[in-house]
């Protein structure tokens, strides 16, 4: 039975859940293949979601009432990505950067981060933007099987400096709208 999944933008009073899902994601990821190679208190922190709901960028999934996930849009892209080889030449006011998108384990294979893409090509489409871009650790086969899934493009494979994490590659992406 598919459940009703319901995205709406973060209001402050979203926060402590968001936080909550970004700590047992990490619970969760260490006690199995931890493919984002996210770590409690390091990435993502409830820091990360103040950040984006003070840039009006954070979004919220809820099923019946429980967070299901979460994701960012913001139209600043990370330095690496100046090195990426991009489908799309524009400026990033019609760009948007997914970040730190994020399934609650409760709620992996429910189609929720298929629902957050899906979510993020509307409201971009909405503003104009004329693609989405993103980046996923090289490795993060779930992520990237999604991504593909969705119809984003592998367009390279940069350094985004966060070698000192173990993190050394990522891969990029992106959806032409």
């Amino acid at each position: 039975m598919k459940q009703d999944i319901h995205i709406k933008k973060a209001v402050e009073a979203d926060v402590d859940g968001i936080e909550k899902l970004y700590e047992d994601i990490c619970d969760y990821l260490e006690m199995h293949k931890n493919y984002p190679g996210w770590k409690k208190g390091v990435y993502p922190v409830r820091f990360d979601a103040e950040k984006a709901l003070m840039k009006n960028a954070l979004y919220i999934a809820r099923i019946e009432g429980k967070t299901a996930g979460t994701i960012i849009l913001k139209h600043e892209p990370e330095d690496g990505y100046k090195k990426g080889k991009w489908l799309v030449r524009d400026d990033y006011r019609y760009i948007y950067v997914v970040y730190t998108l994020a399934v609650h384990p409760n709620f992996l294979k429910c189609g929720v981060g298929k629902e957050l893409l899906m979510f993020a090509e509307q409201v971009a489409r909405k503003e104009g933007c004329v693609s989405i871009r993103l980046d996923v650790v090289k490795g993060n086969i779930p992520a990237e099987r999604l991504y593909q899934k969705c119809g984003y493009q592998l367009i390279g494979t940069v350094s985004l400096g966060y070698e000192e994490y173990g993190l050394p590659w990522y891969h990029l992406y992106e959806k032409v709208l």
